[in-house]
């Protein structure tokens, strides 16, 4: 049996109520004195229960994460980022996922409500104040790119438009002219940045939109290797594919291996995020790095910083777009 807060008392010579107080600082104790509870609680190895320490401190010590999903190379990197920093801040994790489903998230929403002091939601094919309408009033949120249709709430994301719309351009630069295009989900709202970041990328270098060259897709390796089967079937199939993330682009790669052609040499392609496994393909694929670690730790600190109620200058420090950066390999 490990010890307890009577051991520590009795160790420290003081009251019960004293280690209490030290643990929790709850109110001033004497120097002298929190010194030796702090000592006593170290040479016993004593750990405080979170649900005792809840009671007087009114927190949990733990925050709620809302994913889409939790299955998949983005997923598992964001958790680490999260984890580390919630690790850090000695808090415990409460992860569950909506599926983008919205009843699903608001039946998440409330399991998770008094059992955690914030939470991070990723909703990316709902707003952020379609997620606040079923949301309990009171708790701390932040989202992850996630729209918001104006309201001013803690967010955090990064450049999906400015990221796939220099991938077009490299490609154009490249010489491609015919490239075609395999989209995200319809709804989700990183999806319709870099489909929006590839439109703009032609319109500045004067080059048509061409609608049998888009194809309607999801994140999935599955909708990378259909839709790259349907672009390599047209009558005049492009040079170049793009996919909306790099799951897509491994699905690709199979597509374009079955039909018996190179990659560059016949057919460059690109995907985005630079999860792990993307420089490991055959060949490496080119993409666009996404801090995906970076931005799970700084979303745990701008849930840190909603919980204590900072100022706004405070959470501008946290909430932001996060650069991304171009990843050239040998698929273009």
């Amino acid at each position: 049996m490990g010890a307890t807060i009577r051991d520590v008392a009795e160790r420290a010579k003081v009251s019960i109520s004293t280690v209490s107080r030290v643990l929790n600082d709850t109110c001033n104790v004497r120097a002298d004195k929190r010194e030796r509870v702090l000592e006593a609680a170290a040479e016993l190895g004593y750990t405080p229960n979170p649900a005792a320490q809840s009671l007087h401190s009114r927190q949990t010590g733990a925050i709620g994460i809302l994913l889409p999903y939790v299955s998949g190379d983005f997923y598992a990197e964001l958790l680490n980022g999260i984890d580390s920093a919630a690790q850090e801040d000695g808090r415990m994790l409460l992860i569950s996922s909506s599926h983008n489903s919205s009843d699903e998230l608001e039946a998440a929403l409330k399991g998770m409500y008094r059992r955690v002091d914030g939470i991070l939601v990723m909703a990316p094919v709902l707003t952020v104040e379609s997620v606040l309408d079923r949301a309990p009033s009171g708790i701390p949120l932040v989202f992850l790119n996630t729209r918001s249709e104006g309201k001013r709430v803690p967010t955090i994301s990064f450049d999906n438009f400015g990221g796939m719309r220099q991938m077009a351009e490299h490609l154009i630069a490249s010489g491609h002219s015919k490239i075609g295009f395999i989209t995200g989900p319809r709804d989700a709202y990183d999806a319709q940045e870099r489909f929006r970041g590839f439109l703009e990328a032609l319109r500045v270098s004067g080059i048509p939109v061409n609608e049998d060259l888009i194809f309607e897709g999801e994140f999935t390796q599955q909708a990378g290797y259909d839709g790259t089967k349907y672009l390599l079937g047209l009558p005049e199939p492009p040079s170049a594919i793009m996919t909306s993330n790099d799951d897509a682009a491994v699905g690709a790669l199979s597509a374009i291996r079955d039909a018996g052609l190179r990659i560059p040499e016949d057919v460059s392609l690109t995907g985005f995020d630079n999860i792990p496994s993307s420089a490991f393909t055959f060949p490496p694929l080119t993409t666009v790095h996404v801090p995906i670690r970076e931005l799970g730790r700084r979303s745990v600190k701008l849930l840190e910083a909603v919980i204590a109620n900072e100022s706004d200058d405070v959470l501008q420090s946290y909430a932001s777009e996060l650069p991304v950066e171009l990843r050239i390999r040998a698929s273009s």
